[in-house]
């Protein structure tokens, strides 16, 4: 017997189309026989992936503490951090840039003391590290934040009744169950950081990374200019996400319980 589309397939449809039409647009207009790279682009693309690996250990190792204390924590105390995570979320990326370089630019007060020694964080691969940090940090912490709240309180009380420790909580009983969240804010974090914009364009304008050469290709060749580089801005930021996503899928298929006619076993 055929299965119908279930009426939430077809709810989903206006959205689904929204978000396939301009991939497809992007297919229809490639120029395929024309496929080469402008000049830049490969070195956008070295600088963009390269940094933001490192930019993406920051943030994982910065926000993860973040996140499992947010999860645990109570009060006043967890209420003004997830305000401070909150706020950068709210405000807008160029903002956030201009703030960035009040800063941590060479007159600003972080910035002057690191001057000092001998540091200068304004276009240069340190700023460019910064600026990916920056905005996609707060993204994680939400994101690996929920992942340790979904891990149920009874088995880590039953943890603590066993006498082990708050290090060996995390690492034995939330990180094991809070993994397929992990995954995704991982997957999140990249993405970011990856096509953080507004931020890099202010405070990171050089070396330039591929949104910041989309822009200028864009805007000095005209919009056929960016399509390969649209191409390979997928092809080298998608296998993460898409591997963090089929990690989450295994995870899902192996807990699931199995079916039998009838019923579950």
């Amino acid at each position: 017997m055929k299965r119908r589309p279930s009426s939430a397939l077809w709810l989903s449809l206006p959205a689904l189309v929204l978000l396939a039409v301009p991939f497809l647009t992007l297919i229809a207009l490639t120029r395929w026989r024309h496929f080469h790279l402008a000049w830049g682009d490969g070195n956008a693309i070295a600088i963009s992936t390269g940094l933001g690996v490192i930019s993406l250990l920051l943030i994982v190792i910065t926000g993860m503490p973040v996140a499992w204390w947010l999860s645990q924590a109570r009060g006043r105390a967890r209420t003004a951090v997830e305000i401070l995570v909150l706020v950068p979320l709210l405000t807008p990326p160029l903002a956030m840039g201009i703030l960035l370089v009040s800063a941590y630019g060479p007159y600003g007060p972080a910035g002057s003391l690191l001057a000092r020694m001998g540091v200068e964080l304004v276009n240069n691969p340190a700023a460019f590290v910064l600026a990916q940090w920056y905005g996609a940090l707060p993204w994680f912490i939400t994101s690996a934040r929920s992942a340790f709240a979904a891990v149920p309180v009874t088995i880590l009380e039953a943890g603590r009744t066993l006498g082990a420790s708050p290090w060996q909580r995390f690492r034995r009983l939330s990180l094991p169950l809070a993994a397929p969240g992990l995954a995704t804010a991982v997957a999140l974090a990249w993405v970011r950081a990856i096509g953080e914009f507004g931020i890099v364009m202010i405070f990171a304008y050089f070396p330039q990374g591929i949104p910041v050469k989309l822009y200028n290709n864009l805007q000095n060749d005209g919009v056929d200019a960016v399509y390969v580089l649209l191409w390979l801005l997928l092809l080298f930021t998608l296998p993460l996400p898409l591997a963090c996503f089929a990690f989450v899928r295994r995870y899902a298929c192996e807990k699931e319980p199995r079916r039998t006619r009838s019923g579950v076993i």
